[in-house]
């Protein structure tokens, strides 16, 4: 089992950043693809950004430029650092994980780990 924590949300003003941490812990020796995830009320969770074992990254369209997604394999942690953040990003972010080695951004289905999430609020 792998357990997943979220940390880093908050509020800030349209153009800020933020960074989100997930802190892994378990067997996280198996996990083999991790990815960020967003929920906004009233719609579907959508994939934000994923990194592989060998750190390849894949991002959604809506993010890429601004968002980074990495990771600190020693610390078991993982990062999405989100600039230039729009109002529209507003939304629970969460951390998944997998054992399959994903090269890319799937969909929910893929990840068999999730955390708990941690709430971002960009304002105009």
């Amino acid at each position: 089992q792998v357990q997943l924590v979220e940390s880093g949300g908050g509020s800030v003003q349209a153009g800020g950043s933020l960074r989100l941490s997930c802190a892994s812990s378990g067997t996280t020796i198996s996990i083999r693809s991790m990815a960020w995830f967003r929920q906004a009320p009233g719609k579907e969770r959508e994939g934000v950004a994923a990194i592989d074992y060998g750190r390849t990254t894949d991002y959604a369209d809506s993010v890429k430029g601004r968002f980074t997604i990495s990771k600190d394999n020693a610390k078991n942690l993982l990062y999405l650092q989100m600039n230039n953040l729009k109002p529209e990003d507003t939304a629970t972010y969460y951390c998944a994980a997998d054992q399959t080695w994903w090269t890319r951004l799937r969909s929910t289905a893929a990840y068999n780990y999730w955390g708990q999430g941690t709430q971002v609020t960009v304002s105009s």
